[in-house]
């Protein structure tokens, strides 16, 4: 059974950063594309940034240069490192998995934890 649990949330000011940690389980993730997304309140989820088994990356333009995904294989665990964080950030940020390369839809999700910028 696959799990995803997010870490590393929580209540920060603008300009400050924080680190974003998931833990995945159940499986060899390896060769999976590992991903964040974010929700704001009353809209979609979309996605922040992914990540291949081969190192490749994407970024939501509204993060580049701010915002950076790493895996670590070994402990299969995938990071986001945000900095230069903005009020427009706050969001509950899901971790989400998928064997397939770059996935149109993430077969696997976590629970979610909760980042808020404060102005």
């Amino acid at each position: 059974q696959v799990q995803l649990v997010e870490s590393g949330g929580g209540l920060v000011q603008a300009g400050g950063s924080l680190r974003l940690s998931c833990a995945a389980s159940g499986r060899n993730f390896s060769r999976w594309t590992m991903a964040w997304y974010r929700q704001h309140p009353g809209k979609q989820r979309e996605l922040v940034a992914a990540i291949t088994y081969d190192g490749s990356t994407n970024y939501a333009d509204s993060v580049k240069g701010r915002f950076t995904i790493s895996s670590d294989n070994a402990k299969n665990t995938v990071l986001l490192q945000m900095s230069g964080l903005k009020p427009e950030d706050t969001a509950v940020y899901y971790c989400a998995a998928d064997p397939v390369f770059w996935p149109r839809e993430y077969r696997y999700w976590g629970q979610g934890t909760q980042v808020t910028v404060s102005s």
